[in-house]
Order: structure tokens, then sequence, then C-alpha cells
């Protein structure tokens, strides 16, 4: 049994998920990587067994189904000591061009499964007294834009989870950390921007460097909240 920490990180098949499990990896960190594709995990599998973990696991799963979460904590068989919920979805759009099932689903994975995987895992950690769970939001469970009114509807509700959370655990010296990125260089963004720079965005490999930061802060301080932009003003 590896002795060292060990991370779930959801949406691993690329982009923020990818760059965390690399980062963590590199770090000293055994990882788990799950998400959809399972050919796209195997591409991040690889990654990061070069960045450090040789005993990377990958375990396809789909978060919007119950099931496939219970099973996913299940064959993960170890003690998580980070939960990194990042998979998400965007469908940026008019409110009136929504629809119903549209709708649902940015809720179903971006709050809902989250708050699956948070109850399956969360105890184990308060029994331990120690884990950290960190929930990747973004700059628009602050603030909305024109087109995201379920997107930011969602991640205005995982912030608020958060955040009451926070205040239920930390007693138990469990941490609860949001990051909340701006715009991020990832295919997510590239196919709602019509002329996206990377000059002007962050880097998935910025939003993995924040995590690792806010993991790695002495046990006596908690980074609740983490608010990262780029540093280009005409970018959110």
């Amino acid at each position: 049994m590896s002795t060292k920490p060990t991370a779930l990180i959801t949406g691993a098949s690329r982009g923020i998920g990818r760059a965390i499990a690399i980062h963590l990896a590199e770090k000293g960190y055994h990882t788990v990587l799950t998400g959809r594709n399972k050919s796209s995990l195997e591409e991040s599998q690889e990654m990061v067994v070069k960045a450090g973990d040789t005993d990377c696991k990958v375990i396809a799963a789909d978060l919007m189904d119950s099931a496939d979460i219970v099973q996913l904590i299940e064959r993960a068989g170890e003690t998580i000591d980070v939960l990194v919920n990042n998979a998400g979805l965007l469908h940026a759009k008019p409110f009136l061009e929504l629809t119903d099932a549209e709708i649902e689903d940015m809720l179903n994975l971006n709050l809902i499964a989250i708050m699956r995987l948070t109850r399956l895992v969360l105890p184990q950690m308060l029994k331990r007294e120690s884990g950290s769970i960190v929930n990747i939001a973004s700059i628009a469970a602050k603030n909305g834009f024109a087109g995201g009114t379920g997107y930011c509807a969602s991640k205005f509700a995982l912030r608020g989870f958060s955040t009451a959370l926070m205040q239920e655990v930390r007693s138990k010296n469990v941490r609860i950390i949001s990051v909340l990125p701006g715009s991020v260089d990832t295919g997510m963004i590239a196919r709602y921007d019509a002329a996206p720079t990377q000059e002007s965005m962050l880097q998935p490999e910025d939003v993995a460097a924040s995590v690792y930061a806010a993991l790695s802060m002495p046990a006596r301080a908690t980074v609740s909240e983490l608010e990262l932009r780029p540093s280009n003003p005409q970018k959110r």
C-alpha cells in the first residue's frame, strides 16, 4: 500500500483535471483519475506516470449516473485524502433557448454529482479528522454573464454548498476549498469564445498550481476560497 496521499480527480481526461493530476503527481501524490472517456483518461494516465505517479489508477465513470458514482468510490478501493471535483458542463446560450435537458445536465454535473461524491468521501475524512475537498467552481460563481444563466446558477449553488460545508467540517480538520478561475484556455471555453488567445487567458497549469498551493497550507490554515484571474484585464 502506497504511503503517498491519494487524490481522486474528476474530469481528469483533459484540461484542468489533467493538469491537476500531473501537478499533484509531480508533488508526490498518488492519483485516481475519472471521466467518461476511457481512452482520453489513459492518455492522462501516461502523462501522470511520467510525472512520477507510477501507480496512477484510471476509472471510467459517468458522474450524472448515481450508480456510477457509488461504483467509482468502491472501485477506488483506498483512502481518499483529497477529492478534486473538477468535472463540469457549460451550455452557453440565452435562457429561453436552453432546453430542460440542458439545464438539468448542468445542475446534475456541476452540483448534484459533487454533493453525491462528497457525501460518500466525507465520512472517512471526518473519522480520520483529515482530508481536503477541492471544488473547481468558476468566477461565474460570483459574476453572472449573458448566455450563462444555467451555468451560473449551478456554480453559484456550488459556491453556496462549499461555503456552508466548510463551516460544518472545519473543526474536524477537513478542508473545503473553492477555486474560482476566470477565463482558462480549455476546450470548454474555446467553443464559446470566437477568438480566444493563450496570452490573454489562464492556463490549466495555473489552476493546478493554485490547487496545490491551497493543499500545501499548514494544518492550522484553510484557504476556503481562491479566486484566480488572468492578468490581462480584457478577460474575466
